[in-house]
Order: C-alpha cells, then structure tokens, then sequence
C-alpha cells in the first residue's frame, strides 16, 4: 500500500480522519506508526498529501490531513477489454488502475464463456476493491470507470463510433495486422480481446467502428500479459 485512501466518509471532522478498518491494520502492522509518524495520504477522486498520526490504538487509527498534490495524469486511454476468466479478472483490473486507464469497457465476445458473466467479481463492490488495490500501488487518487457491456454487435455499432471519435482507434490482433504504432500520446481507443482473440467477423465489426488491427510481434501473449505489454508500446509515458 504506496498510498492510504480515504473517502468522505472518513472524516471525523474537518481536518482528521478516522480509519478503522483494513487501512488501520495496515497503518499498525506495516508502518509501525506512532503519534507523530508522517504517511503518504490521498482521497479518492481528489488530492495526495501527508496524514500526521495523532493517535493510534487497537481500534482506529485518527490522522491530520493535508493534500496539496494533484494525482498522476490519467493515461489517454479507453480500454475496451473481452471479459476475461474470472481467476486473471482481479488481476487485470488491478493492473490497468495502476497503469491509469480510467475507462474500461468489459465486453462480451464469441470466445467468451457464458458462465463468467455470473461470476460475483462483477459486482460493483468486487470491481471497486481491485480498482482501490491498483490505486495504492501506483499512488494514484483517480477512480476509473468500469462499464459492463454484454451484448458485442450492439455496443460496437451504437457507441463505439462516438467513443473512437477523434482517437488512435487499434485492436490488437495477431495476424494480417499491421506492426505496433508509434508510440504517442494522443487519445487512443484499444481493443484486446479474450483467449484466443477476437473472431474474424468480430475484428471486421471493430474495424468498421474506426479500429485498426495491430501486433506486437511473433509471440502470442495471454491477456494478463498483452495488456501490460502493449500499453506500454503505444504510449511513451509508462
């Protein structure tokens, strides 16, 4: 935990707040912290700072806040992602909030089993924990926004024109694809799709949505790994 995150809720007054719960635990165990030890604070949706112990016990744990400093820029990314197993989702989102995608489009797809779509990692509470767990890591305030879409044709052909528009729009597809783009920071709108990739008449619905078939090379990488990868060839500020 790189970062404590605090809510409004939080708040025992206007300049303190109260943390009873994993965050206290961490705070006691991890840092050791006494009254006066200084931690690296944020909240959520806001400002980063320094959280001053004022007192500590086996029950909570009361800090003095102040935040000064803006979160990281968000990266120019809308991540449009076929859901994956249930075991790699935790995973995935954790990794995309600490790499900064702040929009994240769950999509279904011809290789996508029907039974993850039941799986209780969807709910809105299991979404937002890994969300919270990537924050942390990367010191990052910003919460992303995860969209779940589970119809394919209607999505691509209805809203992925209007969220293209004006981006790099590219899916990453491993055959009769051109190389992997330049690496720029210009909005882009990136496709990956589950095990095995998306199927052909899929990659010809996503291009006529404005998205371009690319490669990152010979080797075909699983999902947890080509998000990673491949955001980090197309922008030059990972």
């Amino acid at each position: 935990m790189n970062l404590i995150l605090f809510t409004e809720s939080d708040f025992c007054n206007t300049q303190h707040i109260c943390l009873r719960d994993r965050r206290h635990k961490h705070i006691a165990d991890i840092h050791k912290a006494q009254p006066n030890s200084l931690l690296r604070i944020g909240q959520i949706n806001g400002h980063k700072g320094t959280g001053k112990v004022i007192s500590i016990d086996d029950q909570q744990v009361t800090l003095h806040i102040s935040l000064s400093t803006p979160p990281p820029a968000a990266l120019p990314l809308t991540l449009l992602l076929a859901l994956p197993r249930p075991k790699m989702l935790k995973r995935i989102l954790q990794t995309a909030s600490t790499m900064g995608v702040k929009e994240l489009y769950l999509l279904n797809s011809y290789r996508v089993d029907k039974s993850y779509w039941s799986t209780p990692l969807l709910s809105e509470d299991s979404i937002k924990e890994q969300l919270l767990l990537g924050l942390e890591q990367a010191g990052d305030t910003q919460m992303p926004c995860v969209h779940i879409r589970k119809r394919f044709k209607p999505f691509v052909e209805d809203e992925l024109p209007s969220i293209s528009l004006n981006t790099r729009g590219l899916v990453a597809h491993p055959y009769d694809a051109i190389s992997c783009p330049e690496p720029t920071t210009d909005p882009t709108t990136l496709a990956i799709g589950p095990e095995g990739g998306f199927i052909p008449y899929e990659v010809e619905k996503l291009q006529q949505a404005g998205l371009t078939p690319f490669h990152v090379g010979e080797r075909i990488l699983r999902v947890e790994t080509a998000i990673p990868a491949i955001i980090s060839r197309i922008f030059p500020i990972i």
